[in-house]
């Protein structure tokens, strides 16, 4: 419908120019265009339109023209995961220099390195608290319009219909969007939290609900265990617990009564993959991945190197583990920056979190408990997902070293 590519227009336009007066504002357009990828809902003369790349290069301008015109640097800071993406991106380098499948390697070294101007523009934009809590909105928000869809599709077909992503987004398969929603529900539950309206509190825990709803109906095992973890987590953070888990258990009755016996059968082959013709399949593909680490074990096979490695079991084939996947492709130095990268901001924002109960800095808790839940559930469902290149894990990356430093500079002006 040529309404739809007009209106992708308009609204590029629109926020081409709040980014061109605002670089930090634009920076939230670039990552609502980045994440809902808006593209991917017209058919006409704006299908094949760059969005994010145009919107990059408005954001880009607009802070190296800031930054000219103020004479003035944004302050240094130093985080030991700085280091470790600078180490990660040049094992990422030496892997493809170095793999078996040179011609499909180069090419995705430099897709996956789209991320790192995405990550600068945060570090350098995103310069408050305030701002950081916009950020964190914003990837919630946009997915919350197609967790707005995907929910009442879930409703309205009683949970029978698979519920898929944004078409030609990282998320356009019914299993990554399962995850990316649980990834957004800890940031939507930010949202409510910080909200002052009733009203909308309302409205997101409305959009929370549709989440949880969309998650299950996408029938995918691996965003099943996101979203547990997820509620698991919302509950144990919940200033209301003894409303908290009454509602979470009665939610878990309904669903255990309302979804379908095939839905059912499909979680159950989780404690028996062998027996379902996918898992088992999974777990053949987890056995040569491991096992070609193990006979490589400083370098892997490079970027593109499962549409050889993973011929045995009768076709290419993703990985299905973005575990398998690092170490398959980039050895067990890739998987140990990899691993600590991730796992270690969880721990640091676990520490964020018991320090907080001294230093009483107002919404850190709060930022800190959803970021980590965010987190929890990337990793829970990338055990399942070849999803270790995410742009959105890289983003939540970028926001956990920012609210370190936030949190240690607010300490310092406290203490004088």
């Amino acid at each position: 419908m040529i309404v739809r590519d007009i209106a992708l227009l308009v609204m590029l336009l629109a926020l081409g120019w709040a980014s061109f007066r605002r670089p930090w504002v634009g920076l939230l357009a670039l990552v609502f265009v980045g994440v809902m990828h808006p593209q991917g809902y017209v058919s006409g003369f704006m299908q094949g339109f760059p969005a994010y790349f145009a919107l990059l290069v408005v954001v880009a301008l607009s802070a190296g023209w800031q930054l000219f015109r103020g004479r003035a640097w944004p302050p240094l800071f130093w985080d030991w995961r700085l280091a470790g993406l600078a180490l990660l991106w040049g094992q990422f380098v030496l892997t493809t220099a170095l793999g078996i499948n040179p011609w499909a390697g180069w090419p995705r070294l430099m897709e996956v390195s789209k991320i790192l101007p995405l990550i600068l523009l945060v570090l350098l934009l995103i310069d408050t608290r305030v701002k950081l809590n916009w950020l964190l909105m914003t990837v919630g928000l946009s997915l919350a319009a197609v967790i707005l869809k995907g929910g009442y599709w879930a409703f309205i077909t009683g949970f029978h219909d698979r519920v898929y992503g944004p078409p030609g987004s990282q998320y356009a398969g019914n299993n990554e969007f399962a995850v990316a929603t649980a990834m957004a529900i800890p940031l939507l539950a930010l949202w409510y939290r910080e909200a002052d309206s009733k009203m909308l509190r309302w409205i997101v825990a409305i959009l929370i609900a549709l989440g949880f709803a969309s998650a299950l109906s996408s029938w995918s095992r691996g965003g099943l265990l996101s979203i547990s973890v997820v509620a698991l987590l919302l509950v144990w953070h919940s200033r209301r617990k003894w409303l908290a888990i009454p509602l979470l258990l009665m939610v878990v009755g309904l669903a255990v009564v309302g979804l379908s016996d095939e839905w059912v059968a499909r979680m159950q082959t989780m404690a028996a993959p062998e027996l379902e013709a996918s898992a088992a399949t999974r777990l053949e593909l987890w056995r040569l991945g491991w096992d070609y680490a193990l006979q490589h074990p400083w370098f892997g096979g490079g970027f593109g190197g499962w549409i050889y490695l993973t011929l045995p079991v009768g076709a290419s084939r993703a990985w299905h583990s973005a575990y398998i996947e690092i170490v398959a492709e980039h050895g067990f130095p890739g998987l140990v920056l990899w691993v600590s990268l991730v796992f270690g901001s969880v721990v640091s924002l676990s520490v964020l979190i018991a320090r907080n109960r001294r230093w009483q800095l107002p919404g850190l808790t709060d930022q800190a408990a959803m970021l980590r839940a965010s987190l929890a559930a990337y990793l829970v469902g990338a055990a399942f997902l070849s999803i270790a290149y995410w742009e959105l894990l890289y983003l939540l990356l970028a926001c956990a070293i920012l609210l370190s430093r936030f949190a240690k500079v607010a300490r310092i002006e406290r203490t004088g």
